[in-house]
């Protein structure tokens, strides 16, 4: 059974959970997803947390193709007061922080978040490793290429599946060399990968059950689903539930969604249909 370790609560992950993304920039690429003031943001947690996520995960900086970095001042300026008035609204909520900074990580984990989702898999901050470490809490550790400005450069690949599963022993070496005990694999659908390469991931996604961590996918209202079904960003909504199905097919322990209750209901049927054994 896997567990996640958040600061003296232990998350028991027996069954998919939903992790609800709040952003807290004026440019993420989903404009449903930016709260730039507290008393939203505060909104928007109570909705995911009543409809039903088990993590709430704050980011101050965009990085969907081709964004420019703001900087961790920036990036602090905008997540830390969200951070504390969610932990003091809601206290039982588990929050992760979606930084590459070492210093917003160690900031937003004093200030209440108990979990570092990290894009870069430490490769943006040589501290970032470490840091977590100290702070004791799970971490977060995303495929990607490059940097959010050019990452879609890099998306090269000989055997996509094989890369990253490669790259995620590596890391988990080094993660375990820091320290760090408590690991979360995030493909990282979308960052440095063409659609083809989130297709064939996304069908291989079981691979990754052989580290022994818990898998987390983001997918939600990706160009991977709209570009697919000539939509954008806001009408991706069922293609987004589409995917995160398979991806729970597939064995995804995590979704990382902007749509909590949607993801909730495909955690839920998805499960009914796998214990479930009718007959007609």
């Amino acid at each position: 059974m896997l567990t996640l370790n958040c600061k003296g609560r232990i998350v028991v992950v027996d069954k998919p959970l939903v992790m609800g993304i709040i952003n807290t920039t004026p440019d993420s690429f989903y404009a449903g997803s930016r709260f730039t003031v507290t008393d939203e943001a505060l909104q928007q947690a109570e909705k995911m947390l009543r409809d039903g996520a088990a993590l709430l995960d704050i980011g101050g900086q965009s990085t969907r193709p081709g964004s420019e970095q703001v900087g961790a001042d920036e990036e602090l300026n905008r997540v830390l007061g969200i951070i504390e008035a969610i932990s003091l609204h809601f206290p039982d909520a588990i929050i992760s922080v979606d930084t590459y900074h070492a210093n917003v990580a160690k900031k937003a984990v004093e200030a209440g978040a108990s979990i570092v989702n990290d894009i870069s898999g430490g490769e943006m901050d040589e501290a970032m490793l470490q840091t977590v470490a100290s702070l004791n809490v799970p971490y977060v550790c995303m495929h990607t290429k490059g940097t959010p400005e050019n990452m879609q450069h890099h998306a090269v690949y000989e055997h996509v599946t094989k890369e990253v599963l490669d790259h995620f022993i590596k890391k988990l070496a080094e993660c375990k060399k820091a320290g760090i005990r408590d690991v979360i694999v995030d493909p990282g659908f979308g960052f440095a990968k063409t659609a083809q390469h989130n297709f064939e991931l996304l069908r291989n996604l079981h691979a990754l059950r052989m580290l022994d961590c818990p898998v987390m996918v983001g997918l939600s209202r990706k160009s991977t689903i709209y570009k697919t079904l000539g939509t954008d960003a806001a009408g991706a909504l069922n293609g987004t539930t589409v995917m995160n199905t398979i991806a729970l097919l597939n064995g995804a322990n995590i979704l990382r969604v902007h749509d909590v209750r949607e993801a909730v209901e495909a955690v839920t049927l998805t499960r009914e249909y796998r214990i479930s054994n009718y007959e007609l």
